[in-house]
């Protein structure tokens, strides 16, 4: 299980590493093209979530790579299912029905949680 954890965790993690660094550094203007809700976020709330999505990504890899407090990559791929679950409510509260990523991000953080448990 530890195999297919990795194969699972390290394209999650390159994705909200990417993803959460986009949310932090760039400005609503440049957001907006891939993602249309940045409107209704506020600024601060959307460099939160930003910030989240890194310390998840890392927290997916780093203490399973290290041996250093390795449940705390069952509390990320965990928190990496709720803030999935928070996306698409903001996506169907918007009027917005193009949640097929958010689902597929949702299913894998579940399956990393699962897997997480063995490591």
């Amino acid at each position: 299980m530890n195999t297919a954890y990795w194969i699972l965790a390290i394209p999650l993690a390159l994705f909200y590493l990417y993803a959460g660094t986009l949310k932090v550094v760039r400005s609503r203007d440049q957001l907006r093209p891939m993602m249309a809700w940045v409107d209704r976020v506020p600024l601060p709330a959307l460099r939160v979530l930003g910030t989240v999505e890194v310390l998840g990504a890392t927290g997916l890899v780093l203490p399973p790579l290290t041996g250093i407090a390795v449940p705390l990559a069952l509390a990320s791929a965990g928190g990496l299912v709720l803030l999935q679950a928070g996306a698409i409510a903001v996506h169907l509260t918007g009027g917005d029905r193009r949640i097929a990523l958010n689902a597929g991000l949702i299913t894998t953080a579940a399956v990393a949680v699962w897997l997480a448990t063995g490591l």
